[in-house]
């Protein structure tokens, strides 16, 4: 049996966004629009939707709007991870954040990607590869998160850097591309 398109996506194979993957984000589009303009003061409701729209949220999640999902379902947020505002998820594929993780501002999460090949490109296929986010990360300001990374638990991406390659455990990393600068005891 041939596989639908968001299977394809989910598998990290070339898809074309079809039909009912469109219809996917535009349901997306509508709750995140809510939830980016929902009372401050009204707590249960942006838990609420914030249910509504991540895959799974821990206990003691916060979410500062406004945020930009693809379809949201792909995303896993670990309980007591603080995410500040601006942050884009492309989660064409898994999006996991551990657990005690802090976000700075303009975070982005890119697991879309396009073919390198011109022709293949313009023919509207596209894949996307799954980010894995450790426990204990904090990731600086306005930092990149590329396609198919993982961070390693208590490691420190500074503000601005695009994460291109894996991060393991404990480390410092900044730049563009992010280098690691040094070991975090």
């Amino acid at each position: 049996m041939e596989k639908t398109q968001k299977e394809k996506m989910l598998a990290g194979e070339l898809y074309m966004a079809d039909t009912a993957l469109q219809a996917e984000q535009v349901l997306a589009q509508q709750e995140v629009m809510e939830y980016n303009q929902s009372s401050p003061a009204d707590s249960e409701l942006r838990s609420s939707l914030l249910s509504r729209i991540f895959g799974s949220v821990g206990e003691r999640v916060v979410v500062r709007p406004p945020i930009q999902v693809d379809y949201g379902f792909n995303i896993s947020v670990g309980s007591r991870t603080f995410i500040n505002f601006n942050a884009v998820f492309l989660d064409c594929n898994k999006i996991t954040i551990g657990e005690d993780c802090q976000i700075a501002p303009g975070v982005q999460f890119y697991t879309a990607t396009h073919p390198l090949d011109a022709k293949t490109r313009k023919s509207g296929l596209e894949s996307a590869l799954p980010i894995t986010i450790g426990n204990n990360v904090w990731l600086g300001g306005g930092a990149i998160i590329c396609p198919g990374i993982t961070i390693g638990d208590n490691t420190v991406v500074g503000a601005g850097s695009v994460v291109t390659k894996n991060l393991p455990a404990n480390v410092l990393a900044v730049g563009n591309p992010a280098k690691i600068i040094r070991q975090l005891d």
